[in-house]
């Protein structure tokens, strides 16, 4: 056993010091974002909701109270709401966005959406965006929007984008594709949700929130390639002018823990993390044992030394150590869960405020 962690040992000293060389190669690169951006930037928080008042579906549901609530806090503590819109032209432009931003989004497309949220919504003329489930509307499955419910609120200025065709998990490839049809697969769904909309409402979507929040890197290469000027997860996190609008993180707000006041404000107070290298990167499958999650920082300079800390599904949080601009723990357990989150996470010297990037890694099947 003593040998067997030696030589472990010895194999993860080599893996960082590859890592280590390989940064001392990025950076002779020519940089690819500006100095300028170097100087910590206005963040922005994008909520996600489900459902509003069906408290027969607690994990995904928040009580209209409490979502009224929320609501007017918003106003009363001066945050921006704007739209989706406005967040992926920030993002394509590089330019900073006003201060207490907060972009509004729901997905799948439940009747409560129309019901319940969209008077309040329109009560304080707050923008938002809905994802459909496309094939649920077009079936008309029970308790979802319609499409004439749909063009109601389109034409009262809400948003409505692609949520896809079926709404499957699209990180499990069906059996007996080989990659080149699983890719296809993928790219046929997006295509059918979209063109469903585009007859119904009238124009193309611009935006895509990915079933469930899931992805490897088949499944963003897929997305990209169909044309979308952005694609959004489930990853908690802020958006700086340093995200991709391609990778854009969102926070739920739903269950019992995720729906409170507390949690509400601690997201919204949340900044972006950026990195430049995530470790391991979003792969369609990783090894039961990765022997370091970690990332590499683009502003290092920023963070309080020692309150760097990563966190791992079914692994908990833990201190990370430092080499240059790479933070890191090691590891030699086996991951638990097939989906897994990796999350880094820091405090700002300028403010105090906590900053956080996270991602999703996929375990054997």
């Amino acid at each position: 056993m003593a040998v067997l962690r030696k030589r472990n040992k010895i194999n993860f000293s080599g893996f960082i010091s590859l890592l280590i060389v390989l940064g001392h190669l990025i950076l002779l690169l020519p940089p690819l974002i500006s100095e300028s951006r170097g100087a910590a930037s206005s963040g922005v928080t994008v909520l996600i909701y489900h459902r509003f008042g069906e408290d027969e579906y607690p994990t995904t549901n928040v009580s209209v109270a409490k979502f009224k609530e929320q609501m007017a806090w918003l106003e009363s503590a001066d945050y921006n709401v704007i739209s989706l819109s406005e967040l992926v032209a920030g993002l394509q432009e590089g330019g900073d966005f006003p201060e207490k931003s907060v972009v509004i989004t729901v997905d799948d497309g439940y009747r409560s959406t129309y019901t319940e949220a969209w008077p309040v919504l329109k009560s304080y003329g707050y923008p938002f965006t809905v994802f459909i489930y496309v094939r649920a509307t077009e079936q008309e499955y029970g308790n979802i929007l319609s499409w004439e419910e749909i063009r109601e609120m389109k034409d009262g200025g809400v948003s409505f984008q692609n949520h896809s065709w079926s709404h499957p998990h699209l990180i499990d490839r069906p059996g007996g594709m080989d990659e080149k049809e699983y890719r296809q697969w993928i790219r046929q769904d997006f295509k059918k949700g979209a063109d469903t909309m585009e007859a119904r409402l009238g124009e193309r979507s611009e935006f895509l929130a990915l079933p469930y929040g899931e992805y490897n890197s088949i499944v963003l290469e897929e997305a990209r390639s169909s044309g979308y000027k952005a694609i959004l997860t489930q990853d908690p996190g802020s958006v700086s002018r340093d995200t991709s609008p391609f990778l854009i993180p969102r926070d739920a707000i739903l269950g019992d823990d995720w729906s409170t006041m507390e949690h509400f404000r601690k997201v919204l107070e949340r900044v972006d993390l950026p990195v430049t290298q995530k470790i391991p990167s979003p792969e369609p499958e990783q090894p039961r044992v990765i022997p370091c999650f970690g990332a590499r920082l683009l502003y290092p300079e920023r963070y309080v030394p020692g309150t760097l800390g990563v966190y791992v599904t079914g692994l908990g949080w833990r201190q990370a150590s430092m080499e240059g601009n790479l933070v890191y723990i090691e590891n030699e357990m086996p991951l638990k869960k097939r989906v897994t989150r990796v999350v880094i996470s820091g405090r700002e010297k300028a403010g105090g405020r906590i900053a956080q990037h996270s991602w999703m890694i996929l375990g054997p099947e």
